[in-house]
């Protein structure tokens, strides 16, 4: 199941912001019987685009939360996002 659910983050992430790099964890078991796990699980996302250039990170993290909101509370409850520009990324 959390399979899927990485499978549906990373559509979902890849048509709204074309990243160059992607990487998807899914941190989930190190959240068991947290309250919210209920609800869904716990995912890092580090992600390289172009799409954050001149962004803060809030702003960043702003653009990957609404990629993904159908998911959020509906798979996913939490996520830990590293947003990068290509000028950025190691």
């Amino acid at each position: 199941m959390e399979s899927n659910r990485v499978e549906e983050l990373r559509k979902a992430l890849q048509s709204e912001l074309a990243p160059v790099s992607l990487e998807i964890i899914d941190d989930s078991a190190k959240h068991a019987g947290h309250a919210g796990a209920r609800e869904g699980g716990h995912f890092r996302v580090v992600l390289v685009a172009a799409a954050f250039k001149g962004r803060s990170q809030l702003e960043r993290h702003r653009l990957v939360y609404a990629a993904v909101a159908p998911l959020m509370g509906n798979g996913v409850h939490a996520l830990n996002i590293v947003a990068r520009t290509p000028e950025e990324s190691i």
